[in-house]
């Protein structure tokens, strides 16, 4: 059975959820990603999937994690200078029924790279979370 997919621009403090669909979060600044964050990983920590982070360097502490009670053992962090396939990476978890949510951190991905992933994930349940800052705006007029 196929289902659409849209690409979702999500202003700050609006995680609204629709089934099959790519995220893209708009963040003004480092505090507010991580609150957009937060909000994210604690949404799917009862899930029963997988919550996968494809991060730079500078990822949530273990202590920010505790303070907001997110269960560490269900959330994989990859830091995206140890990938050498990002695609690759992304249509794996997305398609694997594994993971309930994949978030990709400020700017990874491209429009090309998420037009990519809009055709392909049409069958996955896995929500895919890209955050963006309002200075590089992705187009998100996309048709299925």
């Amino acid at each position: 059975m196929l289902q659409t997919t849209d690409i979702r621009t999500i202003k700050s403090y609006d995680l609204n959820q629709t089934q099959s669909s790519i995220n893209l979060i708009e963040i003004e600044d480092e505090i507010s990603a991580t609150f957009e964050l937060m909000k994210i990983l604690h949404q799917y920590n009862s899930q029963s999937g997988w919550t996968l982070l494809i991060a730079p360097d500078q990822v949530p502490s273990k202590s920010l994690l505790d303070s907001c009670s997110i269960d560490k053992s269900k959330l994989l962090v990859i830091r995206k200078k140890h990938l050498s396939n990002l695609d690759y990476v992304l249509n794996s978890a997305l398609n694997n029924g594994n993971f309930s949510a994949v978030i990709t951190w400020t700017n990874m991905l491209t429009e090309y790279q998420l037009d990519l992933l809009a055709k392909t994930k049409i069958s996955s349940n896995t929500n895919l979370y890209c955050f963006n800052d309002q200075k590089r705006t992705i187009n998100n007029q996309h048709a299925s």
